[in-house]
């Protein structure tokens, strides 16, 4: 496992959603960490704050959400003490990001190269004919089959592997050194999942990234992780490197969770 000190480090992090009516926790107290090249898989089932602890860290909400207190610290800054100007620049370039639906992510009235190109075009990578061929490239390193016409189609034309694979390229388009996947097997099937995890852990080592995956299937977290934060209720109820915790689960919800599992 990747020894070293954080990439990123969230700190008592809690989110609230604000109502005319009331103010609801969504993640009361969340604190974990990630180093350069490691998985973290954040597990927990629908509803249990994951995907909220997610998109507070690159400061994408929703309208009635805020973050309430905490810190989040990449490379040594503070993400929440930045100007959103500031965090556009973070957004792709240091931290990629894949939604996790991808036919809404993506924009349905461009084309897959199009995309990619303005994410190289954003970040400053390259511009022009050097971004179209960057974008066939980058398709090809997420095993794009035929890329050079994948790049010229729209997100209804593929199916939904191959828009997971280019939901992918885009995330890292502008290489970040770390990538979030929210529940990025969700909807495919079995093989198809297979691949996109095979796809994940292939990338994690050739470029060197760090990985935040968010998940609610225990047996992704056995394939995936080097060490797993399980979450219930908007909290992280328990921590622990992949092997012991699925060798020794301290707390209750986390044994439920497993015993689910093993019941299938």
């Amino acid at each position: 496992m990747p020894q070293g000190a954080p990439l990123l480090s969230v700190e008592h992090l809690t989110t609230v959603f604000e109502t005319a009516a009331a103010s609801t926790l969504a993640v009361t107290d969340v604190t974990f960490h990630i180093t350069a090249g490691e998985t973290l898989c954040l597990v927990g089932e629908s509803g249990s704050g994951k995907s909220i602890t997610a998109r507070s860290i690159i400061r994408l909400l929703p309208p009635a959400a805020q973050i309430a207190a905490g810190r989040i610290m990449f490379d040594g800054g503070d993400l929440l003490g930045l100007t959103e100007r500031a965090m556009e620049r973070v957004r792709g370039a240091q931290i990629g990001y894949v939604f996790q639906d991808p036919m809404t992510a993506l924009n349905p009235v461009l084309t897959i190269g199009r995309q990619i190109e303005e994410t190289l075009i954003v970040h400053g990578v390259a511009r022009g004919r050097a971004a179209k061929g960057m974008a066939i490239e980058w398709l090809r390193s997420v095993s794009m089959p035929d890329p050079e016409r994948r790049a010229r189609e729209y997100a209804h034309q593929l199916s939904g592997g191959l828009r997971q694979r280019a939901l992918i390229a885009m995330a890292l388009a502008g290489n970040p050194r770390l990538l979030i996947a929210d529940e990025p097997t969700t909807a495919l099937d079995v093989t198809i999942q297979a691949q996109v995890l095979d796809l994940l852990r292939d990338l994690r080592q050739r470029l060197g990234l760090a990985l935040l995956l968010i998940t609610h299937d225990p047996g992704v977290v056995a394939q995936m992780a080097d060490r797993v934060a399980v979450m219930h209720a908007g909290r992280i109820v328990e921590q622990n490197g992949v092997r012991e915790l699925f060798r020794q689960p301290q707390h209750e919800y986390t044994r439920r969770l497993l015993a689910a599992v093993e019941r299938r």
